[in-house]
């Protein structure tokens, strides 16, 4: 047990002052200090720096560690050209990024206030790093394969490396389920995949009209993506479209990550099966896709989350960063109001959107929580600030347990 004494709490947007956390795996209780020696008389005491606020571990919901490697090697600019690049450079991305290449990349994610991630693994090779990562890891075993020829073979492989991460058996080590997109996953594969979620209650991810050439092959079986199929799968038509590929999730709430070019018809059916919308802004810039609508969100009362996508379509794995360029890209939205939203997207609406107590400085919550040293007391800009500024974290707490700081 130990009590942690800072000088404020931050949570949904409200400042807390005063208060102190007795906690140990999990937040016991919060109250004044007073109280807490009072009742835990045996506890250790933690005490920070003047103006230390505590706030909860952030959580990102989707990167790819297993293409940390790439820095100058993919194209940017047009989703198309960068899918490219990174089919005629993928055995050379993948052959570079060892154990010791992702553990770089989860530590980015550490010293950055990533308590909890989202691993999107293609390849199963990111299985070591993610078990042994200091943090939370929801590990989504991707599945890929548009040819119902090779339907048996893609099947085989995936439950294999599904099986593999059901063996990892430590605290905060979750196995899951992504399905790749529309494009790529044949139906046939989409069905077997969803019932083993269904019956083993796996969390359950997959992305979904990231750009506009996937749109147009999916409604129309042309577009940029035509030659892309025709040359690598041989393939002249799109195995669906994005409603039918959607009512295979029908009340399987699901991560649905991009979703940039969807309508309203497809936005009303994420809305009525309670999906969640991944947003990437970065990613998304940087591919060519454009900015999500996240007023329409919010109109078909979607819950959106933030994320940072891997280093194959980003410069960073940093949340913060990832939020801050949120603030311009929506450049429309109240700034203040979307600060806190933002924040709020990372922490408490992605832990319930991946079905984890952590997110909140709550009591009764898991103690996954950031100590940060602001540089004077702060006012009701805080969550503008937050995102601006990098403050220094100067403690880590994960499951109760320091893993950053003295």
């Amino acid at each position: 047990m130990k009590i942690i004494n800072p000088n404020y709490i931050y949570q949904d947007g409200f400042i807390l002052e005063n208060h102190a956390i007795a906690f140990d795996k999990s937040i016991i209780k919060i109250a004044s200090l007073a109280e807490l020696t009072k009742l835990f008389p045996d506890a250790q005491l933690v005490t920070l720096p003047t103006n230390s606020i505590i706030m909860p571990g952030l959580i990102n919901a989707h990167v790819h560690l297993e293409f940390s490697a790439n820095k100058e090697t993919l194209e940017y600019g047009d989703f198309l050209k960068w899918l490219y690049s990174v089919i005629g450079n993928r055995d050379e991305l993948i052959g570079s990024c060892d154990t010791t290449c992702m553990k770089k990349a989860a530590q980015m994610m550490l010293e950055s206030g990533i308590t909890t991630y989202g691993a999107v693994s293609s390849y199963g090779m990111d299985l070591d790093t993610a078990a042994s990562s200091a943090q939370n890891v929801v590990f989504f075993n991707e599945l890929i394969g548009s040819q119902a020829t090779m339907a048996d073979p893609l099947f085989n492989d995936f439950t294999a490396r599904l099986d593999a991460s059901k063996s990892i058996k430590r605290e905060g080590f979750y196995p899951a389920v992504a399905i790749h997109s529309p494009y790529s996953v044949h139906p046939i594969l989409i069905k077997k995949a969803l019932q083993m979620v269904k019956d083993e209650k796996l969390p359950l991810s997959a992305h979904f009209l990231e750009s506009p050439a996937e749109k147009k092959w999916l409604e129309q079986s042309e577009g940029d993506f035509k030659k892309f199929f025709a040359d690598f799968l041989k393939q002249e038509k799109a195995v669906s479209d994005a409603k039918e590929f959607l009512t295979h999730f029908t009340n399987v709430p699901t991560l649905m990550t991009h979703v940039v070019q969807a309508g309203n018809e497809e936005l009303e059916i994420l809305s009525k099966s309670k999906h969640t919308v991944i947003h990437c802004p970065i990613s998304n810039r940087l591919l060519g896709n454009g900015a999500i609508d996240l007023a329409e969100l919010d109109k078909h009362n979607i819950r959106w989350i933030c994320a940072t996508d891997g280093l194959s379509s980003n410069y960073t794995l940093n949340l913060f960063e990832e939020m801050k360029i949120a603030l311009f890209m929506h450049n429309g939205a109240d700034l203040l109001p979307l600060a806190k939203r933002l924040l709020q997207s990372v922490t408490k609406d992605a832990a319930e959107a991946l079905g984890l107590n952590t997110g909140e400085i709550k009591e009764g919550k898991m103690a996954d929580m950031l100590v940060l040293e602001l540089t004077s007391k702060p006012n009701e800009q805080l969550p503008l600030h937050l995102l601006l500024h990098g403050y220094n974290i100067s403690k880590i707490y994960i499951n109760g347990k320091q893993v950053k700081g003295e």
